[in-house]
């Protein structure tokens, strides 16, 4: 990740410079809220672990599609929405700014591959078993693309995913093969250089905190920058057509900052999973990705006071997505009007 200050810079200015031509934005749709469930006809993929249908949010509309459809990816021990058993499920929020802005509701896909997090209530250990793995879900996640696709007649998604949602787009992405058909991947604080919540004795690593031990399942697959799982991926961290953009914290995040606090978490230390001194700060970067830093997205989760579970309902990731994924569109359209 060394090396590619200047490249990033010019590509995030690129990128905030569209925010100028986006100003021709079609107005919000006023009323219009995201489901919380998915529409008649639908085929919902059935999650492997569960054994019973996905969670998720979708809608049916007329299928004249003005965007590609986006699906929205939460992070490990999360929803697509909030729950009865879990109160965040941001990446309904990011949604909801995508319809406000000129999607349509058919154009705006949620995946739960985790379920509704009741289980965690008895077994909290979960939260870093094999069942919240990559390796668990890949099938979840390529089973529901399809169906997506299937569905809305597109040739193509786009991908917003948060935490673990970016690595599980990225190793189905690889192991499908399937760069053409994500057009746009935005990675808001994903672990693709794993993270620090994983060295011996940290203090996840109590059962009632989810039991991150270094030999947990989780941990297996994010304990270090170079587990079996990130080695492989990160041989080519861009590749194919696809476009990739990756939002990250620079001043809080419990995930991957040492020495500072996020929120109710206590201060963890730069160590990986076999107690090696690593700085994790970074790992949210892709070599040949659009990196854009952001802080004060502790503000924004009111529950934790967490960078990391705030930084999916903080407008200005919101919009920093939106203005991605959509530049082509738009320039697209100016192009045609010329």
């Amino acid at each position: 990740m060394n090396g590619l200050g200047g490249k990033r810079l010019v590509l995030a200015v690129a990128v905030l410079l569209s925010i100028a031509i986006t100003g021709a934005q079609v107005a919000a749709k006023k009323g219009e809220v995201i489901p919380t469930s998915f529409p008649k006809g639908f085929a919902v993929p059935i999650d492997h672990d569960l054994g019973v249908p996905v969670i998720g949010f979708g809608a049916a509309g007329h299928r004249h599609l003005q965007h590609n459809p986006v699906i929205f990816l939460h992070g490990n021990n999360d929803t697509p929405f909030p729950t009865a058993c879990n109160p965040f499920g941001g990446v309904a929020k990011v949604a909801q700014f995508f319809l406000d802005h000129g999607y349509q509701p058919e154009e705006l896909w949620g995946l739960g591959y985790q379920g509704d997090q009741c289980d965690l209530v008895t077994s909290p250990t979960n939260r870093s078993g094999q069942a919240h793995t990559v390796a668990n879900n890949v099938g979840d996640l390529r089973n529901f693309v399809r169906a997506v696709l299937q569905f809305t007649g597109a040739r193509r998604v786009d991908i917003v995913g948060h935490s673990l949602g970016v690595v599980l787009a990225r190793e189905w992405m690889r192991q499908d093969n399937a760069f053409g058909l994500v057009e746009h991947l935005v990675g808001i604080a994903g672990p693709n250089h794993g993270i620090q919540d994983c060295y011996p004795g940290n203090p996840f690593s109590i059962p009632a905190l989810g039991g991150f031990t270094p030999d947990s399942p989780i941990c297996l697959e994010f304990g270090s920058a170079s587990t079996p799982l990130l080695a492989t991926l990160n041989q080519d961290e861009t590749p194919g057509p696809t476009k990739y953009l990756m939002i990250y914290n620079f001043d809080h995040d419990f995930v991957y900052i040492p020495g500072v606090a996020d929120g109710v978490f206590p201060v963890l230390s730069a160590l990986d999973r076999e107690g090696n001194p690593h700085d994790f700060s970074l790992s949210p970067l892709l070599n040949g990705a659009i990196a854009i830093g952001v802080s004060g997205s502790s503000a924004f989760d009111p529950i934790l006071g967490t960078a990391h579970l705030g930084i999916v309902s903080n407008p200005r990731v919101w919009q920093l997505a939106f203005d991605f994924v959509t530049a082509d569109v738009v320039r697209a359209n100016v192009a045609e009007g010329d």
